[in-house]
């Protein structure tokens, strides 16, 4: 008989529509509190818990050094397990119901400026070939559409229509949406293709490869973005993420409006692209300084 986990699992998978890395950090949350009070409380099964247990597990995580984002993180996965069962019955009350999360501070995302961006494109030399080539359009294409890691890795080569300069991307929970492209960015695909002809032996379906022909994966490409942004670059943080963060920015920067803004991103709602405003905000505020006439 199958287990509610396993039907949660499906049920996240299939229905919901969620990624595979998503379903895993789900699960992993389960399995993490389903060993806490295994351990704790001598119960077997997360079906019949009490808000107490939940708020000790709370408790353990954050004495354990876990930030307020990934407690809250965790008990978001808690919570769709909890509605999932009420919604198949197993369950009267969703022990969750009345939980609030916990507070926690607001990460600033620091996005590259125009000219690291100018430096990285057009100035600091990228290896001869293939990897050159692909590392380069990599970084543009993050820059000039602003797709997550995990969306330009899924890209295939028929997701790109040089023709119409545009890109197919498939977003969160299967999500379509089509995405303009520069003629130069065009371009420089078409470029990438003619030398991925070279070591594409087995005929992949994906557009990015490594030189031995296998698929990317997340690791490779945030290395790829640190790599190049270390040498001009001294923030912190140097990931496709901020690369996604800087599209945004300086699109709005620029003029942009943010529901075209929304809909380049992907975001199901103006709520997530308005993260991105306190950036667009800071230049406005810097514009009015130097130009209003009483400002002396």
């Amino acid at each position: 008989m199958q287990s509610n986990l396993q039907a949660f699992e499906q049920y996240l998978s299939g229905q919901k529509k969620y990624s595979p890395h998503t379903v895993r950090a789900y699960t992993k949350d389960l399995a993490d509190f389903s060993s806490f009070i295994s351990v704790n409380y001598d119960q077997n099964t997360l079906d019949d818990v009490n808000y107490s247990q939940i708020r000790s597990w709370v408790v353990a995580l954050i004495e354990s050094g876990n930030s307020p984002t990934s407690v809250n993180r965790k008990i978001a996965s808690l919570k769709s397990y909890f509605k999932f069962l009420l919604r198949i019955k197993q369950i009267s009350d969703n022990p969750l119901v009345k939980h609030k999360s916990l507070k926690a501070p607001k990460k600033i995302q620091i996005p590259f400026s125009e000219k690291e961006l100018d430096q990285v494109l057009n100035y600091i030399t990228y290896p001869e070939g293939f990897n050159g080539i692909r590392d380069r359009l990599i970084i543009e294409l993050f820059y000039t559409t602003g797709m997550r890691r995990a969306e330009l890795i899924g890209l295939k080569v028929s997701s790109v229509n040089t023709k119409d300069c545009t890109v197919k991307v498939l977003g969160k929970r299967n999500k379509e949406r089509i995405v303009p492209l520069l003629h130069s960015v065009c371009q420089n695909i078409q470029d990438y293709l003619n030398e991925r002809e070279k070591i594409d032996t087995y005929k992949s379906e994906y557009l990015f490869l490594t030189q031995k022909g296998v698929k990317l994966n997340d690791t490779f490409v945030y290395r790829i973005i640190n790599l190049y942004f270390s040498g001009v670059s001294e923030k912190v943080k140097k990931s496709p993420h901020i690369l996604r963060h800087t599209f945004a920015t300086h699109l709005l920067n620029n003029g942009a409006d943010l529901n075209s803004v929304k809909e380049l991103l992907g975001h199901s709602s103006l709520a997530s692209t308005q993260v991105y405003t306190h950036s667009s905000l800071a230049e406005i505020k810097k514009v009015y300084q130097e130009a209003h006439p009483r400002n002396q």
